[in-house]
């Protein structure tokens, strides 16, 4: 079996309401990566903006230091939720299947209400980027079921983390 490699990654919690005290979904995405052997690079809060939002992923993309980013928040219909229409024309390609497997374990959580999440991933500049909800139980579940598994370079049949080598070469 071959050694893991550990990621430098960035978590992004968009909310207009959260601030780093009370910000319970970053925080628990922060120690549940370093918990797993990996780097924080940044942490940061933004409103729900698209153009905040854009302007603080597109540094992380264009770091290359960074190989993941973890966005919470801003992926439902209400309000000003604008994480999919700010993150999406980011990506070089789309990763469909996260928010299918993300949307099919939140069923059994949620039962049909999930259908109103809007979570994503994607790959910008050998970058991987999952845009999950808002909810601290949305990023556990996401985290331990999805998230932990894609970038742990030992997990088979496939990860993400060789595709992430290409920004290290660079």
């Amino acid at each position: 079996m071959s050694e893991q490699t550990y990621l430098n990654i960035a978590v992004l919690t968009i909310s207009d309401t959260r601030n780093e005290e009370t910000d319970t979904s970053g925080h628990y995405l922060v120690k549940a990566m370093t918990d797993a052997g990996h780097s924080i690079a940044d942490k940061q809060i933004v409103i729900d903006d698209v153009y905040k939002i854009r302007a603080v992923t597109s540094a992380w993309i264009a770091d290359e230091n960074i190989h993941a980013i973890v966005t919470t928040g801003g992926t439902g219909f209400s309000g000003r939720d604008s994480t999919p229409e700010a993150m999406s024309v980011l990506f070089d390609k789309h990763v469909e299947g996260f928010g299918e497997v993300f949307r099919s374990l939140s069923l059994d959580e949620i039962g049909v209400s999930t259908i109103q999440s809007r979570a994503l991933a994607g790959l910008a500049n050998n970058t991987v980027i999952f845009c999950v909800p808002g909810s601290t139980g949305a990023c556990k579940m996401a985290w331990s079921n999805i998230i932990e598994k894609q970038i742990n370079s030992t997990y088979r049949p496939c990860n993400f983390v060789g595709h992430l080598t290409e920004k290290w070469t660079k």
